[in-house]
């Protein structure tokens, strides 16, 4: 019998998530008003961030279960910063406090290091329209 293997892992699924997430983050760079777009990316940053933090604990749990505590410890000290981005830049979406995004994107900058941005290879329609899913979502709960 042969070894199953999973194409989809926590890990190449966050690895691509945070391409996407540093990708938005250098376009947001360059934008110097707020518009649909900007908030469309912000919006699908909020995204990408939720889904990091799920990944990591779908990962950390397939450690627990075999006893590595201490490795499923260091990894979520690692990748602590995710939910706390998401909700942070959730708030500055809602509440339109587009003043403080400059700011938290240079605080997230260090953990996108090893994210190496040649040419931007995402479709802009990946964003199209997460503000609106972000605004129905906090209306609906």
């Amino acid at each position: 019998m042969s070894r199953v293997v999973n194409l989809n892992s926590p890990g190449k699924l966050r690895s691509q998530v945070m391409r996407t997430a540093g990708e938005i983050m250098r376009r947001l760079s360059q934008k110097t008003t707020v518009d649909d777009e900007v908030r469309d990316m912000s919006a699908f940053l909020v995204y990408c961030f939720r889904e990091i933090d799920e990944g990591v604990n779908e990962s950390v749990q397939a450690w627990e279960k075999r006893d590595y505590w201490l490795k499923a410890e260091r990894f979520r000290t690692k990748w602590s910063w995710a939910p706390g981005a998401a909700r942070e830049l959730e708030k500055i979406v809602l509440q339109e406090k587009w003043e403080l995004l400059p700011a938290l994107l240079v605080r997230l900058l260090p953990y996108f290091d090893e994210v190496t941005i040649a040419r931007f290879t995402r479709n802009p329609s990946l964003w199209w329209g997460a503000h609106r899913r972000l605004l129905q979502e906090t209306v609906a709960s």
